[in-house]
Formats: structure tokens, sequence, C-alpha cells
């Protein structure tokens, strides 16, 4: 077995595809036909955090709670959509790709490690940061790739502007977590 994968290794096309990172280029390129081959087989855009809404209510019915009178919940598609389940739900099976492709890669790159924990101002900027992001994807209504890739690639002046606001959060994140966190 490992001769196998020391052949493997050494293969050019292994390292161009899982050893080097992508350019630019190639990942712009690659998003593109993603979004297009979802859009012809679903009908509908790319959409990621909105899933994560759904994934929420599930959890929270399954312990115990209802969403029935949730605004964000309230209309047929949406009652349509909690009560056919998660394994029914092709956004959740886009959701599960792109979990297992990004442990395919890190695996295939031998990068997949665990880090250590450096301190409690890590885990606040960790805990707050993807508390913020999730917020403002839900306000935003999508994600980067709902409300930025999605919107523009369907040529929404909605997309444009969530650029513009994401590079100006980027940039504005960017300096506090260097200034109180690093």
């Amino acid at each position: 077995m490992k001769n196998f994968w020391d052949k493997i290794s050494k293969n050019p096309y292994y390292k161009k595809i899982f050893k080097n990172p992508f350019t630019y280029v190639t990942g712009a390129v690659l998003l593109s036909l993603f979004q297009i081959a979802i859009f012809a087989i679903t009908g509908s855009p790319w959409g990621v955090s909105g899933v994560f809404a759904n994934w929420g209510a599930w959890i929270y019915e399954l312990l115990g709670g209802s969403v029935d009178k949730w605004h964000y919940f309230s209309s047929a598609g949406a009652q349509a959509t909690l009560n056919n389940g998660i394994m029914n739900h092709g956004g959740s099976w886009l959701n599960f790709g792109i979990i297992a492709g990004a442990l395919f890669a890190t695996l295939a790159a031998s990068q997949f490690k665990f880090k250590k924990i450096k301190g409690l101002r890590q885990i606040i900027a960790a805990t707050l940061g993807g508390l913020l992001m999730g917020y403002g994807a839900r306000l935003a209504g999508g994600c980067n790739i709902g409300a930025l890739f999605s919107s523009i690639a369907s040529l929404s002046l909605s997309g444009w502007f969530f650029a513009i606001f994401l590079f100006i959060g980027a940039f504005i994140g960017s300096k506090l977590l260097a200034k109180y966190f690093m």
C-alpha cells in the first residue's frame, strides 16, 4: 500500500491538482462552472447559508421546539422543506458535498492537522467572528456564495453592493483582529 501512495504522490497531476494551490483564475472558472451546473440542475442559484437556517430548525424541532410561528419559516415553501426533512433537501446535499470535498482536499494535500488553541483570545475571536458572519449572512439574504456570487451571476445589482460592503467589512475586521486578537 505504501508503494501505491508513493507512486501516486510523485505523479505530476497529483501534485498539480492536490498539492499546489489553484490560481485565482482557475478557482474562479471552477466556481463559475459549479454555479452554472447547479443552476441548470436545480433551477435555483447556488446558496449555502440558508441551508444552515433549515438545519438549525430541524435540530430545534428534533429537540421538541416548533418553528411554525417564526416568520422565516412561515411560508408554505419553507414548511414543505422542513416537512420533507434534511435527507430530501437538495441544498443540504450540496452542503454535505462541500464539507466532504473540503475534507477530501485537505487529506489529499496532506494538510489535515489539529492546531493547538493559543488561548482564550483566539477562542473569543473565532466565536465572535463566526457569530457575526452567520448573523451578517442572514441579514444579507445569503453568504458570499448566495448573496455575492449567485447574485452577480444572476445579473443582480445587489451582488455588487454586497461585494463593496464585503471588502469594507473584511478591511475593518482584519484591522480589529490584528489590533485586539493577535
